[in-house]
């Protein structure tokens, strides 16, 4: 598997804004356009995601980056456009000098890398679309989309709750409270709306005859956030594409049976089936202490309540910190409510 380290990156778009990326893995690029929100660093605190991600690093350096407003990038108050997506790619690819790569984009960046790879033919390699759609308004009907925009604008924490059941449905409820927690760590409630907007009003399916590299399709039959005959439409209008449909109900592409779509994301790009990882385990002691931190509990605290040293609390944290990979205590917790829901 790859390494547990991200490697980060900074990106400027044309205006001046800062676009975070981070780098895993070794080998060629595989450059991951992010669905509808992403935080680079929550997002490797949930265990699923962040094994999907590990698993994809392995033979190939996986780019993944936060678009404008959202995680780690700077704060956008402008138009969402699919122009203002392309040019992120192309900052992110420019900061990098990336002049070919693997592009693969799921959910809403599964019509952005779409367009990209029409428009710019000489930069993609081979093309992975996941869960994506040619028509945005084929995503439901106009009442349905009508309520949840509503409930978006009205109430940011209901709508992220309602739309990680509608993304993840085949998780825990832990999970899924992860999921939720990190969508509205991840950008405003403003930001969150107008990402979804543009979602519904892309039309990529003039772009898709103009599409030259080998390209998969793939889409769980039971995917509720965006229906599987979109992914036929792909299909039939890319040249030669590849449609391969995955048993599931998740629509987020490491909820659910991840592997399979691993496996098949592995296969297309001619690289070798994994072995799976088993998950990184903490001692007793330690899982008791990320426990503490989940709790919200500063070092002292926790050295009051276990009896030891405020030093030794600190010990504790950080060497839990460096055996997951992560940067900061925030990403502890959000790792141990996902793993312990029940705690």
């Amino acid at each position: 598997m790859a390494s547990r380290d991200q490697r980060w990156g900074t990106a400027h778009l044309e205006d001046g804004g800062k676009v975070a990326y981070a780098l895993t893995g070794s080998g060629p690029l595989l450059v991951a356009v992010p669905g509808w929100l992403s935080h680079l660093e929550l997002g490797w605190s949930i265990p699923a995601e962040r094994m999907f991600h590990e698993a994809l690093s392995s033979g190939r350096t996986l780019v993944r980056y936060d678009r404008p407003g959202c995680g780690l990038s700077d704060p956008y108050e402008g138009p969402r456009t699919m122009a203002l997506e392309l040019a992120t790619i192309r900052a992110v690819t420019d900061d990098l000098g990336a002049t070919r790569f693997d592009l693969f984009g799921w959910s809403l960046g599964a019509p952005v890398a779409a367009q990209w790879a029409s428009a710019r033919p000489e930069t993609v390699s081979k093309l992975v679309l996941y869960g994506g759609w040619a028509t945005g308004a084929a995503i439901g009907d106009e009442d349905s989309r009508r309520h949840v925009l509503g409930l978006l604008a009205t109430h940011w924490g209901l709508g992220s709750d309602l739309l990680t059941d509608l993304f993840a449905p085949e998780t825990d409820a832990g999970t899924r409270r992860a999921l939720a927690q990190y969508q509205r760590a991840a950008s405003s409630a403003d930001t969150a709306l107008a990402l979804l907007s543009l979602a519904y009003d892309l039309d990529v399916l003039p772009a898709l005859g103009g599409i030259a590299a080998p390209t998969l399709v793939l889409h769980r039959r039971g995917d509720r956030a965006v229906p599987a005959a979109q992914s036929r439409t792909l299909a039939r209008a890319i040249p030669g594409a590849e449609l391969v449909a995955l048993d599931g109900r998740s629509h987020l592409p490491a909820m659910g049976d991840a592997d399979a779509v691993v496996d098949q994301v592995r296969r297309f790009l001619g690289l070798p089936r994994l072995r799976r990882a088993v998950p990184t385990g903490l001692t007793p002691r330690q899982t008791e202490v990320a426990a503490l931190v989940a709790d919200g509990l500063t070092n002292r605290e926790i050295a009051e309540r276990l009896g030891i040293t405020e030093r030794s609390a600190e010990s504790h944290v950080e060497r839990i910190r460096l055996r997951l990979g992560f940067r900061s205590r925030a990403q502890v917790a959000a790792w141990y409510v996902a793993r312990e829901p029940n705690k």
